[in-house]
């Protein structure tokens, strides 16, 4: 069973689509990276989801059966844009007025469950408008996680954190699906951040799917390079084109793409008389693949 299965789905607003006929599928216990450029449909597809918003075609299912579904409705956590707090209450009572608004039997047990997930047990008293971004946004999953949901929709959680608010964000949504079973969408334009923990990717364009893929099959697609510097960066692009075609630079280094045997390439610049200085073996990461995916697009 998968978590979400959506067919030909489509929103428009005043005759333009948002969601143009949009076909996915989020498997059970996946961290689901949904990708895409402003615009592309995202954030309405997840409001679309959660039932904010009313398509004007398609199907979708969460768990088996229709997203409308009492019961099922009830098992879907969201942190869409922000967590809707107030600024001068307390984290703790801005959770119970959400405990209390979703009916929990015992809302205290379950804020101190919640704080613990999102380390922020310790943080019970500060007020909402005192925290920092990060704060905010593990509040917002705070919120979302209340009530046990098997299904957490997350738009952006991650942009504008910095760096130790991103691996917090990491090791809790690893953990959610870990030790909870839940499973996570998240939209996020932080690639690099988002390709150390999801397991599968959505990309989406125009609103229509693209590609969806697990992360095995992105790594078994991204293309492989070897990387490396001389003095003469020039002539050794030079030489490298000769034999292996396929040779450009970025990032101060040149690629010899669909080549593994660095030894070869090492030797062969030798015998053109250039010394290399740096070398190393490499693959195309989240961020250049979705680059040149949406390139070959555009070229279509």
């Amino acid at each position: 069973m998968n978590a979400i299965e959506i067919k030909n789905l489509s929103k428009s607003f005043r005759g333009l689509y948002a969601v143009d006929g949009l076909n996915m599928t989020v498997p059970v216990g996946s961290i689901y990276g949904f990708i895409g450029e402003n615009g592309s449909g995202k954030s309405t597809t997840e409001k679309l989801i959660c039932g904010h918003l009313v398509p004007d075609c398609g199907e979708i299912k969460l768990f088996g059966k229709d997203y409308t579904d009492a019961g099922v409705r009830v098992r879907v956590g969201a942190l869409i844009e922000n967590a809707g707090c107030f600024p001068g209450s307390s984290v703790w009572s801005n959770l119970m007025m959400q405990a209390i608004n979703l009916g929990l039997k015992n809302p205290e047990a379950e804020i101190e469950r919640v704080l613990k997930i999102v380390r922020m047990e310790n943080s019970a008293k500060i007020k909402f408008k005192s925290c920092s971004l990060g704060m905010k946004q593990r509040i917002g999953i705070a919120m979302a996680l209340l009530g046990d949901p098997a299904l957490l929709i997350l738009d952006e959680p991650i942009n504008g954190l910095d760096t130790d608010g991103m691996r917090i964000m990491r090791e809790i949504l690893v953990d959610i699906t870990k030790t909870y079973g839940c499973t996570v969408l998240i939209s996020s334009h932080v690639l690099g951040e988002l390709e150390k923990i999801a397991t599968h990717y959505g990309i989406i364009r125009q609103g229509k799917m693209i590609q969806e893929l697990s992360a095995k099959e992105m790594e078994s697609r991204a293309r492989v390079f070897v990387a490396l510097t001389t003095e003469d960066m020039a002539g050794a692009k030079a030489a490298l084109k000769e034999k292996y075609g396929n040779v450009s630079e970025e990032e101060g280094y040149l690629r010899v793409y669909d080549e593994e045997n660095v030894e070869s390439v090492v030797e062969y610049l030798l015998q053109k008389g250039h010394v290399v200085s740096e070398v190393k073996k490499n693959k195309v990461g989240l961020e250049e693949y979705y680059v040149q995916l949406m390139s070959k697009k555009e070229e279509e």
